[in-house]
């Protein structure tokens, strides 16, 4: 008997580390995904074999929080192996890094495969709730945004609260990015605890940043609706701008946002946690797409060609 399940990855447009303070976040699955297999192992205990491509040294620095975290999605799940031991597999195409989703995509497809390999038919709400509590092992207080991506699909409007919004945003279309990798493995937990810090010690600025954010949210979910992706680069550069001044930028993420607009790119910022890890760069069209990607790869960076919006990740 041998179960699987899938996550994608995503990349967050606005509004990471603003998210985690209730501000509203659009976030997309993208079209590039983790796989888990899971089957009986013939001893009492897990045994894991992480197969995934990744930025070097990020399994190594990130095996003690991937442990925490399937072990927190077993207990979430109720689910004992102290007697039937299980083996989880994990493949897929989705290269992993930070500020990709790399954790929430293992967290949703180890849910889904476990859920098939014990005949549990979890809905995709309950997957959810699940990789929310494996997030946990990565990021100490996630926000949820990136399992709620991993999960759903498709371009989404995030707000946390008591009850999370999620909306999905419909556009006519999915648009082409490129994602940039700095090849630096950022710890997500660190970069959250210094903005709170931060924010704590100076309130008044901190507000006036965060009033902008949200504003940003709105005026983005418009111009996504309405199709126009200048507007929606602008609103890009200026998050990103905002992202500097809470100091979860870094040297390598400004350099790639540069080369990215210096080559046509409508809007870039950095994904995800920052202090290294990946940019986003919104490039419509084959062309464009192709023409950034190149710039991007010849100043000896990796790149990403995928989609937003697409529903499910838009599997390629």
């Amino acid at each position: 008997m041998k179960s699987q399940g899938i996550g994608f990855g995503k990349a967050i447009l606005f509004n990471e580390h603003f998210v985690v303070y209730g501000i509203p976040s659009i976030v997309s699955a993208i079209g590039k995904y983790t796989v888990a297999k899971i089957e009986p192992c013939d001893q009492p205990k897990l045994i894991l074999e992480d197969n995934r491509d990744a930025t070097p040294n990020y399994k190594e620095e990130k095996i003690d929080q991937q442990n925490d975290s399937i072990n927190r999605i077993l207990k979430k799940m109720g689910i004992d192996i102290s007697k039937n031991g299980i083996k989880i597999t994990l493949n897929g195409n989705l290269y992993v890094a930070s500020g990709i989703g790399a954790s929430a995509a293992s967290c949703v497809a180890i849910g889904r495969a476990l859920s098939n390999y014990y005949n549990l038919n979890l809905s995709d709400d309950e997957i959810n709730d699940i990789s929310y509590e494996g997030e946990k092992g990565y990021h100490g207080t996630p926000s949820g945004v990136d399992n709620t991506a991993s999960t759903y699909g498709g371009l989404i409007w995030f707000q946390k609260g008591e009850n999370n919004i999620i909306e999905k945003i419909p556009i006519s279309n999915p648009i082409e990015i490129v994602i940039g990798n700095t090849g630096k493995v950022a710890n997500t937990a660190a970069a959250v605890a210094g903005v709170r810090e931060r924010k704590e010690k100076n309130p008044e600025k901190y507000k006036e940043i965060f009033d902008r954010t949200e504003n940003i949210a709105y005026l983005a979910k418009r111009a996504l609706r309405e199709g126009d992706y200048k507007e929606v680069g602008k609103l890009m550069n200026e998050n990103h701008k905002l992202l500097q001044q809470i100091e979860v930028s870094s040297r390598e993420l400004d350099f790639l946002v540069n080369v990215a607009r210096e080559h046509g790119a409508l809007g870039s910022k950095l994904t995800g946690g920052g202090l290294g890890g990946n940019i986003i760069a919104l490039t419509p069209g084959k062309e464009l797409q192709e023409k950034v990607t190149n710039a991007i790869e010849k100043e000896g960076f990796q790149t990403i060609k995928t989609v937003i919006g697409a529903s499910w990740g838009g599997i390629e």
